[in-house]
């Protein structure tokens, strides 16, 4: 397995240096960075060809996260919303090829977070989604990318909340390209068993993230890592593992997550990165060597 995180970290938007972190996560040992689509369709290609240049020079595999906006929804019931989300999601796939993404992953079938302001229409959104969905992966296996369906909980979309509703889903979908995203935080909210939940996801997990009930780093609260230790090496995972804390009030980023207190107790950026090694030192010991830590 390869394990990363995602720059948002340390940052309060959902755009940054993306080299300086590149930088940074490499110096601390990890083998991926994940980034933020938002700023990506308006980079130039010579912002496209420094950032794929730095990935490569300091060894970092580049991992795509996206919450689509509303006027990126491919379960939308309006035609015109998914002919946009279909233009956004070919344009962005497109240049994540250029800069040697192998992956994207998020609420990617719907859009985030959900306005529960508005009526539900779970099984008239999910036919439109996949329909759209199939023919975004079709641009997507043009230009190498994995399209990882992330699971999330009922309090921010109600589309797929179980790892069991992500395989139907994929499966209705029917592209290899196409896969689960699992995500500890979600998973502790909405499954009956997070080894279960591993387990049911089988072939079709395409990637993983991880963080504590609280959005921690791994392995500073109760989430049961053996378990899930014990539930990859069941299924043979081999992909990649990215942390995904939230810690920082304030800016878009805490807005949209709802970090209403410091969970960092103040640190500063040094300290982050201290806790954020320890917990990918933790993460290697847990996940990939399968012991009681």
């Amino acid at each position: 397995m390869k394990y990363g995180i995602y720059y948002a970290y340390w940052e309060q938007e959902w755009e940054a240096d993306y080299k300086y972190y590149i930088e940074k996560v490499a110096k601390l040992g990890f083998d991926i960075l994940e980034i933020a689509a938002s700023p990506i369709p308006f980079y130039s290609d010579n912002q496209i060809n420094e950032l794929r240049a730095c990935a490569r020079g300091n060894g970092i595999t580049l991992t795509v996260g996206h919450g689509p906006g509303a006027g990126q929804n491919l379960s939308s019931a309006d035609p015109e919303i998914r002919k946009n989300a279909l233009a956004f999601y070919t344009d962005l796939l497109q240049r994540l090829y250029k800069l040697d993404v192998p992956l994207i992953g998020g609420a990617l079938y719907s859009y985030w977070p959900v306005d529960y302001t508005k009526a539900i229409d779970k099984k008239g959104d999910w036919e439109r989604s996949v329909e759209g969905v199939r023919e975004v992966a079709k641009v997507a296996e043009a230009c190498g990318v994995n399209f990882c369906l992330e699971v999330l909980n009922r309090f921010e979309n109600y589309l797929i909340n179980t790892a069991q509703e992500g395989v139907d889903f994929v499966k209705q979908v029917g592209h290899g390209n196409v896969r689960v995203m699992l995500d500890t935080f979600h998973m502790n909210i909405e499954e009956d068993s997070m080894g279960g939940a591993i387990r049911t996801a089988g072939p079709y997990l395409g990637h993983l993230h991880t963080g504590e009930c609280n959005r921690k780093v791994p392995g500073r609260g109760r989430v049961p890592w053996n378990e899930i230790g014990e539930a990859l090496a069941d299924i043979a995972y081999t992909g990649s593992v990215v942390m995904e804390p939230f810690v920082r009030m304030g800016g878009t980023v805490g807005s949209n997550i709802k970090v209403w207190r410091d969970i960092s107790n103040g640190a500063d950026e040094g300290k982050l990165d201290r806790e954020a090694q320890a917990a990918l030192d933790f993460s290697r010991y847990m996940l990939g060597n399968r012991q009681t830590y």
